[in-house]
Protein backbone atom coordinates (compact mmCIF):
# COMPACT_ATOMS: atom_id res chain seq x y z
CA UNK A 1 0.00 0.00 0.00
CA UNK A 2 1.25 3.48 -0.85
CA UNK A 3 1.50 6.36 1.61
CA UNK A 4 -1.98 7.78 2.25
CA UNK A 5 -2.71 11.17 3.81
CA UNK A 6 -6.29 12.25 4.50
CA UNK A 7 -6.86 16.02 4.48
CA UNK A 8 -9.76 17.01 6.71
CA UNK A 9 -10.81 20.28 8.35
CA UNK A 10 -12.71 21.83 11.21
CA UNK A 11 -15.56 22.74 8.84
CA UNK A 12 -16.37 23.43 5.21
CA UNK A 13 -14.58 26.22 3.32
CA UNK A 14 -11.55 26.11 5.60
CA UNK A 15 -9.00 25.38 2.87
CA UNK A 16 -8.77 21.63 2.30
CA UNK A 17 -8.36 21.89 -1.48
CA UNK A 18 -5.90 24.77 -1.19
CA UNK A 19 -3.84 22.77 1.29
CA UNK A 20 -4.04 19.58 -0.73
CA UNK A 21 -2.64 21.36 -3.78
CA UNK A 22 0.26 22.72 -1.72
CA UNK A 23 1.00 19.24 -0.39
CA UNK A 24 0.97 17.82 -3.90
CA UNK A 25 3.40 20.46 -5.15
CA UNK A 26 5.75 20.05 -2.19
CA UNK A 27 5.87 16.26 -2.39
CA UNK A 28 6.31 16.41 -6.18
CA UNK A 29 9.24 18.81 -5.73
CA UNK A 30 10.90 16.07 -3.67
CA UNK A 31 10.67 13.58 -6.51
CA UNK A 32 7.56 11.68 -5.41
CA UNK A 33 4.90 10.64 -7.89
CA UNK A 34 1.83 12.31 -6.40
CA UNK A 35 -1.85 11.46 -6.63
CA UNK A 36 -5.08 12.75 -5.12
CA UNK A 37 -8.68 11.72 -4.75
CA UNK A 38 -11.78 13.38 -3.34
CA UNK A 39 -13.98 10.36 -2.62
CA UNK A 40 -17.20 12.37 -2.29
CA UNK A 41 -18.13 15.84 -3.52
CA UNK A 42 -21.55 17.43 -3.14
CA UNK A 43 -23.02 20.44 -4.89
CA UNK A 44 -21.98 19.01 -8.27
CA UNK A 45 -24.06 19.68 -11.37
CA UNK A 46 -22.94 17.76 -14.46
CA UNK A 47 -19.10 17.95 -14.50
CA UNK A 48 -18.91 21.03 -12.30
CA UNK A 49 -17.02 19.32 -9.47
CA UNK A 50 -15.01 22.38 -8.43
CA UNK A 51 -12.63 20.77 -5.95
CA UNK A 52 -11.96 17.67 -8.01
CA UNK A 53 -11.40 19.72 -11.17
CA UNK A 54 -8.78 21.77 -9.35
CA UNK A 55 -7.03 18.64 -8.12
CA UNK A 56 -7.07 17.00 -11.56
CA UNK A 57 -5.59 20.11 -13.15
CA UNK A 58 -2.67 20.16 -10.69
CA UNK A 59 -2.11 16.40 -11.00
CA UNK A 60 -1.89 16.59 -14.79
CA UNK A 61 0.78 19.23 -14.32
CA UNK A 62 2.80 17.34 -11.70
CA UNK A 63 2.43 13.69 -12.72
CA UNK A 64 2.49 12.70 -16.38
CA UNK A 65 0.78 9.41 -15.49
CA UNK A 66 -2.36 11.38 -14.61
CA UNK A 67 -2.77 13.04 -18.01
CA UNK A 68 -5.28 10.40 -19.10
CA UNK A 69 -7.19 10.33 -15.83
CA UNK A 70 -10.78 11.53 -15.88
CA UNK A 71 -12.77 13.56 -13.39
CA UNK A 72 -14.57 10.41 -12.26
CA UNK A 73 -11.20 8.87 -11.36
CA UNK A 74 -10.57 11.78 -8.99
CA UNK A 75 -14.10 12.06 -7.59
CA UNK A 76 -15.88 8.69 -7.88
CA UNK A 77 -19.04 9.78 -6.02
CA UNK A 78 -20.86 13.08 -6.56
CA UNK A 79 -24.22 14.48 -5.51
CA UNK A 80 -26.06 17.49 -6.86
CA UNK A 81 -27.37 18.91 -3.61
CA UNK A 82 -24.87 21.06 -1.70
CA UNK A 83 -25.32 19.32 1.64
CA UNK A 84 -23.81 16.56 3.71
CA UNK A 85 -23.47 13.28 1.77
CA UNK A 86 -26.17 11.77 4.00
CA UNK A 87 -28.68 14.46 3.01
CA UNK A 88 -27.49 14.79 -0.59
CA UNK A 89 -27.84 11.03 -1.15
CA UNK A 90 -31.17 10.85 0.70
CA UNK A 91 -29.63 8.47 3.22
CA UNK A 92 -28.35 5.90 0.74
CA UNK A 93 -25.53 3.59 1.84
CA UNK A 94 -22.12 4.70 0.66
CA UNK A 95 -20.56 2.55 -2.05
CA UNK A 96 -17.24 2.01 -0.30
CA UNK A 97 -16.09 -0.53 -2.89
CA UNK A 98 -16.36 2.08 -5.65
CA UNK A 99 -14.07 4.41 -3.71
CA UNK A 100 -11.63 1.63 -2.85
CA UNK A 101 -11.46 0.60 -6.49
CA UNK A 102 -10.72 4.20 -7.50
CA UNK A 103 -7.97 4.41 -4.87
CA UNK A 104 -6.38 1.19 -6.08
CA UNK A 105 -6.36 2.50 -9.66
CA UNK A 106 -4.74 5.79 -8.69
CA UNK A 107 -2.14 4.13 -6.48
CA UNK A 108 -0.80 2.29 -9.51
CA UNK A 109 0.43 5.70 -10.68
CA UNK A 110 1.65 7.41 -7.50
CA UNK A 111 3.85 7.01 -4.44
CA UNK A 112 1.81 9.29 -2.18
CA UNK A 113 -1.97 9.62 -2.34
CA UNK A 114 -3.67 12.64 -0.80
CA UNK A 115 -7.32 11.94 0.07
CA UNK A 116 -9.42 15.06 0.49
CA UNK A 117 -12.48 14.82 2.69
CA UNK A 118 -15.71 16.79 2.48
CA UNK A 119 -16.62 19.21 5.25
CA UNK A 120 -15.52 18.35 8.77
CA UNK A 121 -14.89 15.12 10.65
CA UNK A 122 -18.44 14.56 11.88
CA UNK A 123 -20.17 15.17 8.58
CA UNK A 124 -22.64 12.26 8.15
CA UNK A 125 -22.12 10.12 5.06
CA UNK A 126 -24.83 7.52 5.53
CA UNK A 127 -26.66 5.93 8.47
CA UNK A 128 -23.47 4.29 9.73
CA UNK A 129 -20.51 6.37 8.60
CA UNK A 130 -19.17 9.83 9.27
CA UNK A 131 -16.24 11.44 7.48
CA UNK A 132 -13.81 10.51 10.24
CA UNK A 133 -14.58 6.82 9.65
CA UNK A 134 -13.14 7.02 6.14
CA UNK A 135 -9.72 7.89 7.54
CA UNK A 136 -9.62 4.60 9.42
CA UNK A 137 -11.23 2.59 6.62
CA UNK A 138 -8.60 3.83 4.17
CA UNK A 139 -5.70 3.26 6.60
CA UNK A 140 -4.61 6.88 6.41
CA UNK A 141 -2.88 9.36 8.62
CA UNK A 142 -4.58 12.76 8.73
CA UNK A 143 -3.90 16.45 8.34
CA UNK A 144 -6.43 18.59 10.19
CA UNK A 145 -6.73 22.01 8.55
CA UNK A 146 -8.09 24.66 10.87
CA UNK A 147 -8.81 28.37 10.51
CA UNK A 148 -7.29 31.42 12.22
CA UNK A 149 -10.38 33.53 12.88
CA UNK A 150 -12.16 34.00 16.19
CA UNK A 151 -13.40 30.63 17.43
CA UNK A 152 -10.48 28.62 16.08
CA UNK A 153 -9.43 27.48 19.57
CA UNK A 154 -12.74 25.73 20.20
CA UNK A 155 -13.00 24.36 16.64
CA UNK A 156 -9.43 23.09 16.61
CA UNK A 157 -9.59 21.38 19.99
CA UNK A 158 -12.91 19.71 19.28
CA UNK A 159 -11.74 18.29 15.95
CA UNK A 160 -8.41 17.20 17.37
CA UNK A 161 -10.23 15.33 20.13
CA UNK A 162 -12.28 13.44 17.53
CA UNK A 163 -9.05 12.31 15.87
CA UNK A 164 -7.46 11.41 19.19
CA UNK A 165 -10.51 9.41 20.31
CA UNK A 166 -10.38 7.50 17.02
CA UNK A 167 -6.63 6.89 17.58
CA UNK A 168 -5.77 8.43 14.21
CA UNK A 169 -2.21 9.68 13.69
CA UNK A 170 -2.48 13.32 12.68
CA UNK A 171 -0.98 16.77 12.39
CA UNK A 172 -2.76 20.13 12.69
CA UNK A 173 -2.13 23.01 10.29
CA UNK A 174 -3.52 26.54 10.46
CA UNK A 175 -4.75 28.09 7.22
CA UNK A 176 -4.42 31.79 8.05
CA UNK A 177 -5.99 34.08 5.48
CA UNK A 178 -5.27 37.76 4.86
CA UNK A 179 -8.33 38.86 6.83
CA UNK A 180 -7.28 36.86 9.91
CA UNK A 181 -5.25 39.71 11.38
CA UNK A 182 -6.54 39.07 14.90
CA UNK A 183 -5.03 35.57 15.18
CA UNK A 184 -1.71 36.66 16.66
CA UNK A 185 -3.40 38.63 19.46
CA UNK A 186 -6.64 36.70 20.04
CA UNK A 187 -5.90 32.99 19.56
CA UNK A 188 -2.17 32.36 19.17
CA UNK A 189 -1.32 33.16 22.83
CA UNK A 190 -3.44 30.23 24.02
CA UNK A 191 -1.88 27.77 21.58
CA UNK A 192 1.66 28.86 22.48
CA UNK A 193 1.10 28.76 26.25
CA UNK A 194 -0.55 25.34 26.04
CA UNK A 195 2.37 23.88 24.12
CA UNK A 196 0.33 23.45 20.93
CA UNK A 197 2.54 23.18 17.84
CA UNK A 198 1.41 25.95 15.49
CA UNK A 199 2.20 25.21 11.84
CA UNK A 200 0.82 27.48 9.16
CA UNK A 201 -0.13 26.06 5.79
CA UNK A 202 1.30 28.97 3.80
CA UNK A 203 4.61 29.17 5.67
CA UNK A 204 5.40 25.67 6.93
CA UNK A 205 4.24 23.34 4.16
CA UNK A 206 7.71 21.76 3.93
CA UNK A 207 7.73 20.90 7.64
CA UNK A 208 4.12 19.74 7.48
CA UNK A 209 5.07 17.33 4.68
CA UNK A 210 8.02 16.03 6.73
CA UNK A 211 5.73 15.28 9.67
CA UNK A 212 2.99 13.69 7.57
CA UNK A 213 5.38 11.46 5.68
CA UNK A 214 6.72 10.06 8.94
CA UNK A 215 3.38 9.51 10.70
Amino acid sequence: MKKRIFVTATNTDIGKTYTTKLLLREFASRGFRVGAIKPIETGVISTDAKDANELLSVLRELNCEFKEMTLEDIVPITYEKAASPFVASEGKKLDIKKIQKAIEKLEMHCDILIIEGAGGLLVPIDRELMMVDLITLFNSSALLVTHCSLGCINDTLLSRKVLEDAKIKHQVAFNCREEDRSFEAISLPYFLKSGFEVMKVSKNIDTICDVLYNL
